[in-house]
């Protein structure tokens, strides 16, 4: 089992990157919302960073089965296993439920970009305040 105290954030999220590239599943300990401990065995799917900037580790729970966000600073201990995964990973969807289809690196960037930087509302030309 390994610190997340203990080491530097940069070792932590490596360890976690190899884990979803090698697609072993990680125990981790981590503070839940109400500051309980609670220990899970993920599949670690993918890291992503949020609009405010906290990195999330996006992973299958083999507890509840489905997809779960987990929030890297809240994780406090964990352990890389050399089991495989088995839960089916979920395909990514649009708000109106039609799958999406990544066929180029350039197109899975295009769209990691504007889930990160475009509203998540449409803009009305009254929302536009003109350069001066």
């Amino acid at each position: 089992m390994r610190l997340t105290a203990k080491q530097t954030s940069t070792k932590t999220l490596a360890d976690l990157i190899r884990a979803a590239d090698r697609q072993y599943a990680v125990t981790i300990t981590f503070v839940d919302a109400d500051g309980t401990e609670t220990i899970r065995t993920v599949e670690p799917w993918e890291l992503r960073t949020t609009k405010n900037g906290r990195i999330q580790l996006r992973a299958g729970c083999r507890l509840r089965g489905d997809a779960r966000s987990f929030a890297v600073d809240q994780i406090k201990a964990y352990t890389v296993h050399r089991m495989g995964f088995v839960l089916e990973r979920p395909e990514a969807t649009t708000p109106a439920g039609r799958t999406i289809v990544v066929r180029s690196a350039a197109q899975l960037i295009a769209r990691e970009l504007g889930r990160d930087y475009l509203p998540t509302r449409r803009l009305a030309r009254t929302d536009l305040v003109p350069a001066a």
